[in-house]
């Protein structure tokens, strides 16, 4: 809905997503240092420290920088882009 909104007010949008693996036994560090991230929300994990993640730009982040961030976070093992959506400004 944010990103619908953004849409009409003629801001540019911008939306990643990813699958997010956490190094193992590092699954409830890496959960908190990816909400610690501008624009992530999580909507799926599994037990085994899988996360499926979606970023979206904010004022301080675009989510390409934010994407790029969460790949250097240190409890990562691997992190794969699904999906990306821009929608320049109007």
């Amino acid at each position: 809905m944010r990103g619908r909104r953004r849409i009409l007010g003629g801001e540019a949008v911008e939306i990643v997503s990813a699958v997010v693996s956490a190094l193992p036994g590092q699954r409830e560090r890496l959960r908190a240092a990816m909400l610690g991230l501008p624009g992530v929300e999580i909507h799926g994990e599994t037990r085994d420290g899988r996360f499926i993640v979606s970023i979206e730009s904010t004022g301080e982040a675009t989510a390409g920088d934010t994407q790029l961030a969460l790949h250097r976070l240190e409890d990562v093992l691997a992190a794969a882009l699904v999906s990306h959506y821009n929608v320049p400004g109007a």
